[in-house]
């Protein structure tokens, strides 16, 4: 089942705090990715705090983007 991101924020660690449509809040780990296409160009922490929603998934400058069932079922909760 596809999830769509409603919103993203970039935290200095290389870490996605993501809410998806149905309300759930996760924290994804960019970290493993930064080292294989495409997403080594996001690897200056200026370049991953642009990353922005756009059609339910999360993006960045230069056509970068992560799908948004990757980025739901790789994530942990985030606690209330």
């Amino acid at each position: 089942m596809l999830i769509d991101v409603v919103s993203v924020k970039p935290l200095k660690d290389f870490y996605l705090d993501l809410e998806f449509e149905n309300g759930e809040r996760r924290r994804f780990n960019m970290r493993p990715l930064l080292a294989v296409k495409p997403w080594n160009r996001i690897a200056n922490l200026q370049l991953f705090e642009r990353a922005r929603v756009d059609y339910g998934t999360v993006v960045w400058p230069g056509e970068i983007d992560i799908a948004p069932e990757t980025l739901y079922d790789d994530s942990t909760p985030i606690e209330k």
